[in-house]
């Protein structure tokens, strides 16, 4: 009886990791061309991203619940967007650095990681010859209990990424914030839709057309209906709506 029970346990964890190996592999990718190579985008899930460009690895919010970091490749960039723990894992970062992978974070996320390049809102950094660019992400209507916004303005950073003229902008956790107007001509744009936290599908919509990516990616995207977000775009034929598995 013991055998059998030692044994259904030995299975039942090697059923839990060949079931993770699998998602690993079945993350989906999408790839861009730029004017000096491919671009591709992996969808590891919920805020979290993985780039790939002239054989450089950026990782976008790397968190451990989402993919086993021992598996995939290590960074030469990693971008953190603010401190919460679904987008500051330490265990994440430590896992994914190498001798010369440049950290580029927020203030509160330097003091917990205790290195890094800090870049505040509006500072601009060229790392690895792309040059990015830290801009808001704040609430302005979605606040807790205590009256104080989930994400105070001027806390986390969304970056400007660009890739050979080719511009990515990744929102962080924020709503349509006014500054959004101003960014200029952007390619892709990754925009949250969960609640309470960041934008409903008509925030995320009204910010989409303050942005007029190309390409619109919803993530961090939870429970929100993204099929909402499709009708609310559909006559806005220049932005192409991209669903991918970010919830």
């Amino acid at each position: 009886m013991f055998k059998i029970f030692f044994f259904s346990i030995l299975f039942l964890i090697f059923l839990g990791w060949t079931r993770l190996s699998q998602a690993q592999i079945q993350f989906e990718k999408d790839t861009f061309f730029t004017k000096e190579g491919e671009l591709t985008i992996t969808f590891i899930g919920h805020g979290t991203l993985m780039l790939t460009f002239q054989n450089k690895v950026i990782h976008i919010d790397p968190w451990t619940n989402l993919a086993d970091y021992h598996k995939l490749p290590k960074a030469d960039l990693i971008l953190i967007t603010h401190e919460h723990a679904d987008h500051l894992d330490l265990q994440a970062i430590d896992l994914l650095r190498k001798e010369d992978t440049v950290l580029v974070l927020t203030e509160a996320c330097q003091k917990k990681v205790g290195s890094g390049l800090m870049m505040k809102n509006g500072d601009t950094q060229t790392v690895y010859g792309l040059k990015i660019t830290a801009v808001p992400a704040y609430n302005i209507q979605h606040k807790r209990d205590n009256g104080k916004p989930y994400h105070p303005k001027g806390n986390g950073n969304g970056y400007l990424i660009d890739f050979a003229e080719f511009a990515l902008y990744i929102a962080g956790d924020t709503e349509d914030i006014p500054e959004m107007a101003n960014f200029g001509n952007i390619d892709i744009a990754f925009l949250p839709m969960n609640l309470p936290y960041t934008m409903t599908p008509e925030m995320v919509a009204g910010a989409a057309k303050m942005i007029n990516p190309k390409i619109l990616y919803p993530y961090h995207f939870g429970n929100s209906d993204t099929n909402r977000l499709i009708e609310l775009l559909q006559d806005h034929k220049d932005i192409e709506v991209r669903i991918r598995k970010l919830s």
